[in-house]
């Protein structure tokens, strides 16, 4: 291989993690929502580059499970699904209770103080009604204890799914209830079990059984709102609303 070659192949490989970083984001930050149309030379267009770049972007996209192709209508970010968001919920479930568990050996009075704060924050914006507020502070709740995790292929694991299952839930489980009093109270409990020094297990137990339950309250809704053939019908309606 030449040097000249080297460089060109350097170059195009630039060009194609560009565009990969930037379809990337805008999906995982909801602006690009589930059923969304990658439109492979409007894309190229707005950054600059060739469709070639774009397409193998996409493609990478495609292997995470991020987008896919469809015969006649090209590249879209995956639609959302039912049992993939509830499955998803549930895996997180398994690794949070772990990385909580290891998380808890680390955990300091001051960092015991951060999480009561997000919880009692959590109350505040449920009694006022502040949705997004109680989400919020809820992510945080969690993400305090997961920082204090020393296992850095778990919290990627875990900020992966994480990111997808809001993506989702922004753009099209858009009414999906929190669980209030009893998440709060979950979470209550969590801190008691870390404050006290509890065994692993027992942190890992109460931290799965948390995540859990919010999978159990999406069940509960997908089945009381939109049973059967009428999740499908509704995903794709909202869907389209983001096109």
């Amino acid at each position: 291989m030449t040097p000249a070659t080297s460089v060109d192949g350097e170059h195009a490989m630039n060009k194609q993690e560009h565009v990969y970083r930037v379809l990337r984001e805008r999906i995982l930050e909801g602006q690009y929502g589930p059923g969304y149309r990658l439109v492979i030379d409007a894309i190229a267009e707005e950054l600059g580059y060739s469709a070639l770049p774009v397409r193998e972007a996409i493609r990478r996209l495609e292997a995470e499970g991020l987008a896919i192709f469809r015969p006649n209508a090209g590249a879209q970010v995956k639609p959302a699904d039912p049992a993939g968001f509830a499955e998803g919920l549930a895996t997180l479930a398994v690794l949070e209770g772990f990385a909580t568990a290891e998380a808890a050996k680390a955990m300091t009075a001051e960092d015991l103080a951060a999480v009561e704060h997000e919880t009692d924050l959590m109350v505040e914006c449920m009694e006022t009604l502040d949705v997004s507020g109680y989400s919020q502070a809820n992510k945080r709740f969690h993400e305090y204890i997961n920082a204090r995790c020393n296992n850095a292929s778990l919290l990627e694991m875990i900020n992966e799914i994480s990111q997808r299952s809001d993506v989702i839930r922004r753009t099209v489980f858009t009414q999906i209830p929190y669980r209030g009093r009893s998440s709060i109270a979950e979470h209550r409990a969590i801190i008691e079990l870390i404050r006290n020094g509890a065994p692993s297990d027992e942190i890992e137990k109460a931290a799965r059984t948390h995540k859990l339950r919010t999978v159990e309250a999406f069940r509960s809704w997908q089945k009381e709102n939109a049973p059967g053939d009428a999740v499908a019908g509704m995903i794709l309606k909202n869907a389209a609303a983001k096109v």
